[in-house]
C-alpha cells in the first residue's frame, strides 16, 4: 500500500558491481533495479536513458548516442538488445522536420533514419521525451504515489506542496514529439529543477551520473509516499467499507462459479484466459461505499487503460446474500450493457481514420466481498492486466484521500486507446499460435505421456493444468515445465481420479487459476498383469476404479464446465491398444481399457450438441518414461512373453507392423491433433499410435 511509510524503498545500487560498467551497462543496470519493485513502476512501463560516446562505425570519431527503452519492452527483465540506439545530432535535426501538433505522429516515422550502428531494435514514442531533456540519464517512471498526485484535480499545488522547486509539473499532453519538446523548454527555464510530474501520467527524473540518477528517482518516489502516509493516517480508504470479504476458501469458490460463465461470454472473438486476484488492497476497494463511482470515473495513467480499459465492470454480488445463482442468471445482461456502453463510447468519441471498434468486453470485473476477476487473450497478459489495475486502485486511493480523484478525460482516453500508432503496433504482433487462450487438464500429468502432452500443448501456446497422485513426481514435472515455459502457463494439482471431492477441488482450482477448460486429457493409470484365476476382486476394482470410474468423473466435471462456458471443447481419452485387442493374462486391465472406449463413444453423443468433442488415443508398448512400467507391470509383462526387461520393449518393436518403437511423444502428437482445431470435424474416433498392431484395427 503506498501509505505505508515503514515499507520503505530499497537502495539496491552496489558500487562494487558498477564499477566495471560503461554508461550503457550502467544504464542497464538501473534499470533493471527499477523494474525490480512495481511501487516504482509497472510490468512495462516507463523507461529509461542515457547519452552516451560511442565510436561511429563509418567515421571511426566519437559521436553522442541516445540508449533508451526500445518499444514494448520491460525496465525489470531488459537486456542490453532490448534498447534501441539513435544518433543525438539526428535527433535534434528532426526538429527541423517537425510540422505541428497536428502532425506530430509523422515524427515516429523519421526516428528509424536516426538509428546507431544498424540496431533492429524498435524506437518508443517517448523517445523525443529522453533525447530533449538536456542531461545524460533520464527515468521516466509509473510510481502509484506519484501517479496519485499526477491523478489528483489539482495536482499542481499538490506538486509544488510536496516537493517545492525541485520537481515541476506539466499539465497532461499524450505521448509523443509535442510533449518532447515541452520538456525541452522545461528544463531550459528551470535548470535547477531534478524532474517533473507529468498530470495524469508519470514522473521524470534526471541527472548526469547513473548511480545519482537512480538515487534521485528513489528519494522523489520516497518522498510522495511518506507524504501520503502523513496525510492519510488513520482514514478508511474509498469512503469506508459497506461489504465484509468473504473467507478465503469462500472467495475462491465464489470466483470459479463466476470465471467459466464469464469467460464463455467474453471468448467470442478468441479463447480467453482468465485471472483471479484477492490481494488486501482489491479487497478494501471492492468493498467500499465509493467503489462503483470511482470505477465509473476510469484510470487516469495512460499505460494503466491500455491494459484494463477505461473502466471496469462492477458484478452484481452481495456477499452478504451470496447470492450467486442470480448473479449467474444476470451475467449475460450485465455483460451486454457493458458492451452496448462501450460501443456508444466508441461511437461518441471516433474520428474519420479511427481504427475498427476493438473487443467491447471488459478485462476487469470487481466482486464485492470477494476480489477482482481479469481476462485477457493470455494469462500473462490476465494477470498482468490484473496489477495495472491494483496500481489504479492505489491511485484512487492516494487522490480520493487527499484531493478529489480526476480519471482522464473520455475524449482523450480514446485518443490513446485507438491511436493509430499503437494500432499499428497490434498489427506488428505475431500471428498467435495454435492452441493460443486454451486451457488444458492433464490426468496422470507427472509420467512420460502426460508430460509429453502438456510439453506440446505448451509449446503451441496452451496453459496447461498437471493432475497427478504422485506429490513429489508432481513438483519435479511442474519445475520442470515452468522453467521451459515460464510460471504463468503451468500450474499443478494433486489429485486422485476415484476421490469425487478431490476431482470437484481440481476443476475448481482450474476454473479460478485460468478461468475454465477447453481441453481435458484422461491419462492417469495404471496396469497390471495376472491370470484370470489370479486376479483377486480387489485388483480387478483397482482397475475399474482408476481406469473406468476415475475417467468417468475427470469427464463428468469437464462437461459441467464446459456446458458453463458454452464454448465446446475437447476430450481426450488415453486408453491402449489393450481396449480393442486383448492380451494373455491381463483381464482386468484390457477390460477397463475397453469400458474406457465405450465411454468416449457415449460422451461423443452427448457432447455434440454442445460442441464437445470426444475422442481416443490407442498407445501400444510405451516404456520410455512411462510410470507404469517401472514396477510390477514390467516384470510381469516380460514374464509372460518369455524374455527380460532389456528384451521388452525389442520384443514390442519387432512384434508391431512397422517394427518401431513408440514413444512418449508420439502420444502427444496424436493427442494435440485431436485437441487442437485440425481435428474440428471429428468425435468418437479412434487413433492407434502402436507402430501397427493388426489386431487393434478399428475396422
Amino acid at each position: 500500500m503506498l501509505t505505508r511509510a515503514e515499507n520503505r524503498l530499497q537502495n539496491l545500487w552496489d558500487d562494487a558491481r558498477a564499477a566495471g560498467m560503461g554508461e550503457a551497462e550502467k544504464l542497464l543496470y538501473r534499470s533493471n533495479l527499477l523494474g525490480s519493485d512495481k511501487r516504482i513502476t509497472n510490468y512495462g512501463g516507463g523507461n529509461t536513458s542515457a547519452k552516451v560516446m560511442e565510436t561511429d562505425p563509418l567515421t571511426g570519431g566519437q559521436v553522442e548516442v541516445l540508449w533508451v527503452k526500445g518499444s514494448g519492452g520491460d525496465v525489470g527483465s531488459i537486456k542490453m538488445d532490448g534498447f534501441a540506439t539513435l544518433y543525438m545530432e539526428k535527433l535534434h535535426a528532426l526538429k527541423g522536420k517537425y510540422r505541428g501538433v497536428d502532425f506530430e505522429d509523422e515524427m515516429v516515422g523519421y526516428l528509424p533514419h536516426c538509428t546507431f550502428n544498424l540496431n533492429a531494435r524498435a524506437a518508443s514514442i517517448d523517445t523525443p521525451l529522453h533525447a530533449y531533456v538536456p542531461r545524460k540519464h533520464v527515468d521516466h517512471m509509473h510510481p502509484d504515489a506519484i501517479i496519485a498526485i499526477a491523478a489528483s484535480k489539482n495536482s499542481k499545488a499538490l506538486t509544488q506542496e510536496i516537493f517545492g522547486n525541485e520537481i515541476g509539473w506539466l499539465p497532461w499532453k499524450k505521448p509523443g514529439y509535442e510533449l518532447g519538446l515541452w520538456l525541452e523548454k522545461f528544463c531550459k527555464e528551470n535548470p535547477e529543477a531534478k524532474g517533473v510530474v507529468l498530470e495524469s501520467h508519470g514522473l521524470f527524473t534526471w541527472d548526469d551520473d547513473a548511480k545519482a540518477c537512480y538515487e534521485l528517482t528513489l528519494e522523489i518516489i520516497q518522498k510522495a509516499m511518506d507524504w501520503f502516509a502523513d496525510r492519510t493516517a488513520g482514514q478508511a480508504g474509498f469512503g469506508g467499507a459497506v461489504h465484509e470479504s468473504l473467507p478465503a476458501a469462500e472467495r475462491r469458490a465464489v470466483a470459479a462459479r463466476l470465471m467459466p460463465a464469464i469467460r464463455g461470454f467474453v471468448s467470442g472473438n478468441q479463447h480467453m484466459v482468465g485471472h483471479f486476484e484477492d490481494s488486501e488492497a482489491v479487497l478494501e476497494f471492492v468493498n467500499a461505499k465509493d467503489m462503483r463511482a470511482l470505477a465509473a470515473l476510469g484510470t487516469s495513467c495512460p499505460d494503466h487503460f491500455l491494459r484494463t480499459k477505461i473502466r471496469p465492470l462492477v458484478i452484481d454480488f452481495d456477499p452478504a446474500q451470496g447470492n450467486v445463482d442470480a448473479v449467474l442468471e444476470g451475467l449475460a445482461d450485465q455483460i451486454a450493457a457493458y458492451r452496448e456502453d462501450y460501443a456508444a463510447y466508441y461511437a461518441r468519441c471516433k474520428h474519420a481514420d479511427s481504427p475498427a471498434m476493438r473487443d467491447p468486453n471488459a478485462v476487469v470485473y470487481l466482486v464485492p466481498g470477494v476480489g477482482m476477476i481479469t481476462f485477457a487473450k493470455d494469462k500473462a497478459t490476465a494477470r498482468i492486466s490484473g496489477e495495472f489495475y491494483v496500481n489504479a486502485i492505489n491511485v484512487m486511493r492516494g487522490a480520493s484521500a487527499v484531493s478529489e480523484y480526476v480519471g482522464l478525460p473520455e475524449q482523450e482516453a480514446f485518443d490513446i486507446e485507438y491511436w493509430l500508432l499503437e494500432e499499428a503496433k497490434l498489427q506488428r504482433m505475431p500471428r498467435p499460435k495454435s492452441m493460443a487462450g486454451r486451457v488444458a487438464l492433464v490426468t496422470g500429468g507427472a509420467g512420460g505421456i502426460g508430460m509429453a502432452t502438456a510439453e506440446r500443448y505448451l509449446a503451441e501456446g496452451a496453459c496447461v493444468m498437471l493432475a497427478d497422485i504422485n506429490a513429489e513426481a508432481l513438483e519435479t514435472a511442474q519445475d520442470a515445465l515452468t522453467g521451459r515455459h515460464g510460471r504463468d502457463v503451468v500450474r499443478s494439482v494433486e489429485m486422485n481420479v476415484t476421490d469425487e471431492a478431490a476431482v470437484e477441488r481440481a476443476y475448481a482450482e482450474l476454473a479460478v487459476e485460468y478461468g475454465g477448460i477447453d481441453i481435458l486429457v484422461s491419462n492417469a493409470g495404471i496396469a497390471s498383469s495376472a491370470p484370470v484365476e489370479e486376479t483377486t476382486l480387489a485388483l480387478w476394482q483397482k482397475n475399474m476404479d482408476i481406469l473406468s470410474t476415475g475417467y468417468f468423473l475427470v469427464s463428468r466435471e469437464a462437461f459441467k464446465v464446459m456446458r458453463a462456458q458454452g464454448m465446446g471443447g475437447s476430450v481426450v481419452f488415453v486408453a491402449s491398444k489393450n481396449g480393442l485387442a486383448a492380451s494373455p493374462n491381463a483381464s482386468a486391465y484390457c477390460t477397463a481399457k475397453a469400458s474406457e472406449i465405450h465411454l468416449a463413444r457415449c460422451l461423443a453423443l452427448e457432447g455434440a450438441g454442445a460442441g464437445i468433442r470426444v475422442n481416443v488415443v490407442n498407445p501400444d508398448a510405451v516404456l520410455r518414461g512411462s510410470k507404469i512400467w517401472e514396477g510390477e507391470w514390467l516384470e510381469q509383462r516380460a514374464s509372460t512373453y518369455g524374455t527380460d526387461k532389456d528384451g521388452l520393449e525389442e520384443m514390442y518393436r519387432q512384434r508391431s507392423l512397422l517394427k518401431r518403437s513408440v514413444l512418449p511423444e508420439d502420444i502427444a502428437e496424436a493427442a494435440y491433433f485431436l485437441a487442437s482445431d485440425r481435428s474440428a470435424k471429428s468425435t468418437g474416433n479412434i487413433i492407434n499410435v502402436d507402430a501397427g498392431n493388426k489386431e487393434a484395427f478399428t475396422r
